[in-house]
C-alpha cells in the first residue's frame, strides 16, 4: 500500500515540475516546443485520474470500516495509532486531490497555448490577404 502512495507522490512532484516549467515566461520557440512535448505526455499521464479516484475510494472504504477508538477502554498506544491513521488518510486525500488538480491545470495551460498559437496563425493568414 505504501508503494501506491509513493508512486502518487512522485507523480504529483513531476506534475508540479511540469506545471512550473510551462507556466514560466520563456521565448516563444522554447515555449512552443515545451507545450507540444507536454501535450504528448498528457494522454499517458491521464492514468493518474482513475488511479487517484481508486485511492480515494479505498480511503473512504477504510474510513467507513475502521475500528473506532474513542472510549476509555482504548489504551494510549491504540489511540495514537488511530490518530496516526486518520492523519495519514487526510494527507493521502490531499495528495489525490492535488494530483487531479495539477493534471487539470497542466491540461488547461497547454490548451490555452495551443488556442493562442492557432489564433496567431489565423491572424498571420488574414494579414497576408
Amino acid at each position: 500500500m505504501a508503494l501506491q502512495w509513493m508512486i502518487l507522490t512522485y507523480i504529483v512532484a513531476a506534475e508540479a515540475a511540469i506545471f512550473f516549467l510551462i507556466s514560466l515566461p520563456s521565448p516563444k520557440l522554447i515555449r512552443t516546443r515545451l507545450v507540444s512535448l507536454v501535450s504528448l505526455i498528457l494522454q499517458p499521464l491521464m492514468f493518474v485520474l482513475p488511479f487517484a479516484a481508486f485511492q480515494l475510494l479505498d480511503i473512504y472504504w477504510k474510513y467507513e470500516h475502521r475500528l473506532m477508538c474513542t472510549s476509555e477502554i482504548c489504551t494510549a498506544a491504540e489511540r495514537d495509532r488511530y490518530e496516526k491513521a486518520i492523519y495519514k488518510a487526510q494527507r493521502n486525500i490531499i495528495l489525490c486531490i492535488t494530483s487531479c488538480l495539477l493534471y487539470w491545470c497542466i491540461y488547461r495551460v497547454c490548451k490555452y497555448y495551443k488556442d493562442l498559437q492557432n489564433l496567431e496563425e489565423v491572424e498571420k493568414r488574414y494579414k497576408k490577404l
